[in-house]
C-alpha cells in the first residue's frame, strides 16, 4: 500500500464567479444566457463559497448543502486518534475471541463493548520485540507508542527510544487546532527509582514522549483540562480569534503609544513589535497559512465545568477525563490526544466499583494461575472496556453531516503486556475503535500471526493522519486488512 494513499485530500476549490455570485465548478448544472438553471438533484456548496459584491466578499452560513458535498469539500470532518492505556495486562483467555472474522462472540472480558462492536477492531497476535528485554512493566509502558527500546536509568538518562506516535500526529496536524495534542491520566507522576529492577518510576507515568528523552507532560485536574480547552471564551469568541492576528488586533493601541513616544523609544517600539510579529508568525495556529481547516457542525450544550478540585471518586475522574476527549475532538479543539487509567503498576482496589473484587489491580494481574485471582483480574479488565465504550458510544452518538464522531475517529485501546503473570509482551490486548475517516472495515476480529509488530499498526494509524513514514518503530508492513 502506499504511503500517500491515506493523505487527505485538498480542501481547496476552485470558485467560478456568475453574476457576482461565486460558485464551485460542481454546483453548475445547465447554464443559459444571464441567468443559472440549477438541476432537480441538491447542490453541493463548498464551505469556501461566498457571495461577492463591489470590494466585499460575503460568506455564506453554514446550508445543508455543505454537508452534501463531495469528499474534497472542506466541510469533512476530520480524522482524530486518541489511545485509552490500561496498566497490568490483561487475562487473554477472556480477552481473545476464539474465532476470527465478523461472526464472533465477545468474550467476558469484552461483553460491555456489545452495542458498538459493529464499530470495533480486535486485534491479536501483535508484539513488542523490544519489551522483551528489561523488567516487567516499565521497559513495556513507557514504549507503547514508540515501540523501541526503553533505556534501563535510575533517571539521569531517560528514553523510550523516539518519538511517539501521537506526538508524531500532533506535529502533522496541531497547527489547525487551539491544542496540538491532549494528554491526560488519572494519577499523579511518580518519581523515584523501583530498586527490584533498577527503572525509573517514572516510565510507568507516560506513554506520550515529544522526544526519545522528553515525556510530554499529563494532566489529571478535570477542571484544568476544561480550562484549557474552553476557559471563559464562548465558541463564536473563539472563531473570531482564530482568524485574527493577536499583533493586528493590538496595533492600533500600539500605534497610538507609539506617536507619543520620543524617537529613541519609538525605534525600541518598532523593534519589540518586530520581535512580537516574528514569534507569531512561529505560531502557525495564529497565522493565515494554519488556522481551522474545518468548523464543528454542532457544538455541545449539557456539559457543566467540573469542580475545581480532583474527583475522589475514580470512576467519576475517568469518565469525566474520558468526556472532555470527546468534547475536544467534537469542537476541534485537538484532533490527537492520549490518556492513561493509572500508571502501571498500580495497585488500585476496584472493591467499591467492581462487585466480588477485593484486591488490588497489580495484585489480581499475578494470579499464579489461583482462579480466584484469574475472576477478579478479569472483571477489572471488564470494568476498563466497560468504560471504554461508554465513551464509543458517546462518540457515536454526536452527528458529523452523514457521519459521526466515532466515524471520523480512531481510538486506540490496550496495554503494553498480555497476562500480567508473566509481564509477556507478545500477544497484547489491543483493541481499535472509530472508522478512521471512513478507511477502517470494522466489525471484526483479526488474528496476526505471533510476533506481528504492533508497530506495523501504528505506522497504519499514522498513515490516515497523513503522517507519512518508510516504517516506524519496528514495524516491517501496513496492516492491510484493516482496510474499508
Amino acid at each position: 500500500m502506499a504511503v500517500s494513499r491515506w493523505a487527505r485530500p485538498s480542501r481547496h476549490r476552485k470558485l467560478i464567479s456568475i453574476n457576482n455570485v461565486c460558485f464551485s465548478r460542481y454546483d453548475l448544472m445547465n447554464r443559459s444566457p444571464g441567468k443559472v438553471v440549477m438541476h432537480q438533484t441538491p447542490i453541493r456548496l463548498s464551505r469556501r463559497t461566498f457571495l461577492r459584491g463591489t470590494g466585499a466578499a460575503i460568506a455564506l452560513p453554514w446550508l445543508n448543502a455543505m454537508a452534501q458535498g463531495s469528499p474534497t469539500d472542506a466541510s469533512m470532518p476530520p480524522v482524530r486518534f486518541g489511545c485509552l492505556y490500561f496498566p497490568n495486562g490483561a487475562f487473554m483467555a477472556n480477552w481473545t475471541p476464539t474465532t476470527t472474522g465478523t461472526n464472533y462472540q465477545l468474550p467476558s472480558s469484552l461483553a460491555p463493548l456489545e452495542s458498538v462492536k459493529d464499530k470495533l477492531l480486535i486485534l491479536s497476535g501483535l508484539d513488542k520485540k523490544n519489551s522483551h528485554e528489561g523488567d516487567g512493566h516499565y521497559a513495556k509502558t513507557a514504549n507503547f507508542l514508540t515501540g523501541l527500546h526503553v533505556n534501563k536509568t535510575t533517571g539521569r538518562e531517560i528514553s523510550a527510544g523516539g518519538t511517539s506516535m501521537d506526538q508524531l500526529m500532533a506535529q502533522k496536524v496541531g497547527n489547525r487546532t487551539p491544542l496540538p495534542s491532549l494528554e491526560l491520566g488519572i494519577d499523579p507522576i511518580v518519581s523515584g527509582v523501583d530498586t527490584n529492577v533498577g527503572y525509573t518510576r517514572l516510565y510507568a507515568s507516560y506513554i506520550a514522549w515529544r522526544g526519545p528523552n522528553v515525556p510530554v507532560a499529563r494532566e489529571i485536574n478535570p477542571r484544568a483540562v476544561y480550562d484549557r480547552l474552553f476557559a471563559s471564551k464562548d465558541t463564536s469568541a473563539r472563531a473570531a480569534d482564530d482568524d485574527r492576528s493577536l499583533l493586528d488586533a493590538a496595533l492600533g493601541d500600539a500605534n497610538d503609544l507609539r506617536n507619543r513616544l520620543g524617537r529613541d523609544d519609538q525605534v525600541k517600539m518598532d523593534e519589540y513589535l518586530e520581535s512580537v510579529r516574528a514569534v507569531e508568525k512561529q505560531i502557525e495556529f495564529s497565522t493565515r497559512s494554519g488556522g481551522r481547516d474545518w468548523t464543528p457542525l454542532t457544538q455541545p450544550t449539557d456539559f457543566a465545568a467540573p469542580e475545581a478540585r480532583i474527583p475522589s471518586d475514580y470512576q467519576k475522574h475517568v469518565r469525566l477525563m474520558l468526556d472532555l476527549i470527546m468534547l475536544s475532538f467534537w469542537t476541534d479543539q485537538t484532533r490527537v490526544a492520549t490518556f492513561m487509567f493509572a500508571n502501571d503498576v498500580s495497585p488500585r482496589n476496584f472493591s467499591q466499583y467492581i462487585a466480588g473484587v477485593k484486591g488490588g489491580h497489580h495484585e489480581m494481574s499475578h494470579h499464579q494461575n489461583n482462579a480466584d485471582k484469574i475472576r477478579q483480574y478479569s472483571l477489572i479488565n471488564r470494568w476498563h472496556t466497560g468504560e471504554f465504550a461508554r465513551l464509543l458510544e458517546r462518540m457515536r452518538d454526536v452527528s458529523e453531516g452523514e457521519s459521526t464522531l466515532l466515524d471520523n475517529s480512531m481510538i486506540l485501546m490496550g496495554s503494553g503486556m498480555s497476562d500480567g503473570n508473566r509481564h509477556d509482551p507478545a500477544n497484547l490486548p489491543i483493541l481499535l475503535a472509530g472508522g478512521g475517516g471512513l478507511t477502517l472495515q470494522t466489525g471484526r476480529h483479526i488474528s496476526y500471526p505471533q510476533g506481528t509488530p504492533l508497530c506495523n499498526l501504528h505506522v497504519s494509524l499514522l498513515d490516515r493522519m497523513g503522517v507519512e513514514l518508510p516504517r516506524f518503530g519496528d514495524s516491517t508492513q501496513r496492516l492491510a486488512e484493516l482496510d474499508a
